[in-house]
């Protein structure tokens, strides 16, 4: 069978090993050439080719419910649910997410890409079938480092305390459990796989357990030698101590071995592990050699980015400041880590998938006396807003947050805008917030905030290039800058990448006769108090950022005006705010999206001609 044959999971069941071969290759070679054309998650979804095959072989989805967590490993589910045609539009406007969508099919359950997630989806499905005598496995696929992440351990110790018959499966693909595979290990992994076998193990425990003392001994010694056969083998002690049976690991690049594990958890009325061990980047040389390229998106930090801006500023602060530290969250990479890592390598920790305590962590840190930088995504700091607020804002400690891929990013979709971080973060007292306009920008407000100590900062940038200007365009401390010259009729402030809006609107007015007053907020919060006395002077003041609209920086700025003596201006001054409505909005361009907003030069300019008129 050839991949475009496919239309459903059921035209899978009647392929022979051969086939089923020949079919994982043409998977792989599909994968391959669309990322390498539309970018994406490649060696995450190499690495599940098999293990997929296997789940839908064995199950029924969509009757059967199949979860992923971190969803950027499922280009296979998608190619064998009948999205094969539309696949080559992968990640671009309009067309395939490149995370499971419950618009796109019936097969995707859950909308996800912040890990850690899907046991408690599972346990939440589970216990309403349960309760609705509803019919269909629920299959929890977990793993590409999710194991890390607290709450994925929330999840599964309920579950264990619940035993509804959820199916596990654990893709350890090197970032996870990986224990040794033996001789004695694969006789006990084929043992314990075995329903029957189970069985009479518990029909053998419970007859102890009726016999008089001479029963208690050997009870006893079976419970010994279980606990002993534990020590051995760390996952099983781990899983079964919080009422998880636990089967592996296997090899799950073998389609045959996975489908009579799953086959087998099926059998079992309780929560089922099934370990599975992968291999991230299979079949695909450059991704298999460099796993840290390929891990989470095809492209690195790219040449100019702000991110390399973000780089180049700590290694140079670090040199001069052995207190500095960096941490972040299983993404040192993409957050531009990397280098400083290298350099220094016993001052940067990667806490794995779990922010929260990234953060407390970075509190504890700088109580103690060190300097502690976390870069992480803006959208992955909502998952520790409260550690933010509570654990470093309210002890006023000097924690930098530097965070990557800010405003609306683009193909990843709706988990991964960051839009929130600007209306979050300007409400935790004591907090600064600094949005860089250039490259040149994001280095100084580095070293801005390396000198602020009475309380924690944050910087964010976006994910597209970053402009670079001269060092006499560039502010300094939590000063706003003056960059254009108007009339009072309009005065627009760009916060952050936004100033190259305001300056592209600025540029279409002034060819109509109507000259604007730009400015480059810099500091969100607290605002630059120059700035707000020369905008109230205007007739319209314009307010343009990336973030929601509703509480974010325009918000301030209106807010900001409105308290002034005698409130706006002479009662004569407009606001209008523009920025991202309160949604989740799809994947696409971030150009397109923004335009699509109103938030382009054009847009900006229609709604400055429409308020003066």
């Amino acid at each position: 069978m050839h991949l475009e044959s496919l239309l459903s999971p059921d035209d899978l069941s009647d392929l022979n090993p051969e086939e089923l071969e020949a079919l994982a290759v043409e998977l792989r070679q599909r994968i391959v050439d669309t990322v390498n054309r539309t970018g994406g998650h490649l060696g995450s979804n190499l690495g599940a080719v098999e293990l997929t095959l296997a789940l839908h072989r064995v199950f029924d989805s969509p009757r059967d419910a199949i979860l992923w967590d971190t969803g950027h490993q499922t280009y296979v589910h998608k190619l064998l649910t009948g999205r094969i045609g539309e696949f080559e539009g992968l990640r671009q406007t309009g067309q395939l997410s490149g995370y499971p969508s419950r618009e796109e099919s019936a097969h995707d359950w859950i909308e996800n890409s912040h890990a850690s997630t899907v046991l408690s989806y599972a346990h939440g499905l589970a216990t309403a079938r349960s309760l609705t005598s509803g019919r269909g496995r629920v299959v929890a696929v977990i793993g590409d480092g999710s194991m890390t992440g607290g709450m994925a351990f929330e999840g599964l110790n309920n579950l264990g305390h619940s035993g509804l018959p959820v199916t596990i499966v654990l893709n350890d693909n090197g970032r996870s459990y990986a224990p040794t595979v033996g001789r004695l290990s694969e006789s006990l992994i084929r043992i314990r796989s075995n329903p029957t076998y189970m069985r009479r193990q518990r029909h053998l425990e419970d007859l102890a357990e009726r016999l008089p003392w001479v029963g208690e001994l050997v009870e006893r010694g079976i419970n010994a030698t279980k606990a002993a056969l534990r020590e051995m083998f760390e996952p099983t002690a781990f899983f079964e101590a919080l009422g998880v049976h636990y089967l592996g690991p296997f090899d799950g690049h073998d389609i045959a071995e996975v489908e009579d594990a799953l086959t087998n958890a099926k059998e079992f009325d309780g929560p089922v592990v099934v370990h599975v061990l992968t291999q991230k980047g299979r079949g695909h040389a450059p991704a298999e050699q460099d796993p840290i390229k390929h891990m989470h998106d095809t492209g690195g930090v790219k040449p100019g980015s702000y991110t390399e801006a973000f780089t180049e500023s700590l290694i140079k602060a670090a040199e001069s400041r052995p207190e500095l530290v960096a941490i972040t969250a299983a993404m040192p990479d993409s957050t531009g880590l990397l280098p400083f890592c290298n350099r220094f390598p016993e001052r940067c920790f990667d806490v794995g998938i779990a922010e929260q305590h990234a953060v407390t962590a970075a509190a504890g840190m700088a109580m103690g006396g060190l300097r502690p930088v976390v870069a992480l995504y803006a959208t992955f700091l909502s998952r520790a807003f409260d550690q933010v607020n509570l654990d470093v804002g309210l002890h006023n400690l000097p924690v930098v947050f530097c965070l990557d891929r800010a405003g609306i990013t683009g193909d990843d979709g709706p988990s991964h805008h960051g839009v929130l971080d600007m209306v979050l973060l300007s409400k935790v007292p004591g907090m600064t917030v600094l949005a860089p306009s250039s490259y040149q920008e994001l280095q100084q407000m580095f070293e801005d905030a390396m000198t602020i100590t009475d309380g924690p900062v944050a910087i964010r940038w976006s994910k597209t290039p970053a402009p670079h200007v001269g060092w006499d365009e560039v502010g300094r401390g939590l000063s706003a800058r003056h960059v254009r010259s108007g009339s009072k009729s309009v005065c627009l402030l760009g916060a952050g990448k936004m100033l190259t809006v305001a300056l592209a609107a600025a540029d279409e007015l002034a060819a109509e006769g109507i000259k604007a007053t730009v400015w480059d907020p810099r500091c969100i919060r607290p605002l630059d108090a120059k700035m707000l006395d020369d905008a109230a002077s205007h007739q319209l003041v314009v307010t343009i950022e990336d973030g929601f609209r509703e509480g974010g920086f325009g918000t301030g700025v209106l807010d900001a005006l409105s308290a002034r003596p005698g409130g706006i201006h002479s009662h004569t001054t407009e606001v209008a705010v523009l920025g991202v409505p309160v949604d989740h909005h799809a994947h696409g361009s971030p150009d397109a999206l923004l335009a699509s907003l109103g938030l382009d030069g054009p847009g900006v300019a229609a709604v400055v001609r429409a308020r003066l008129n």
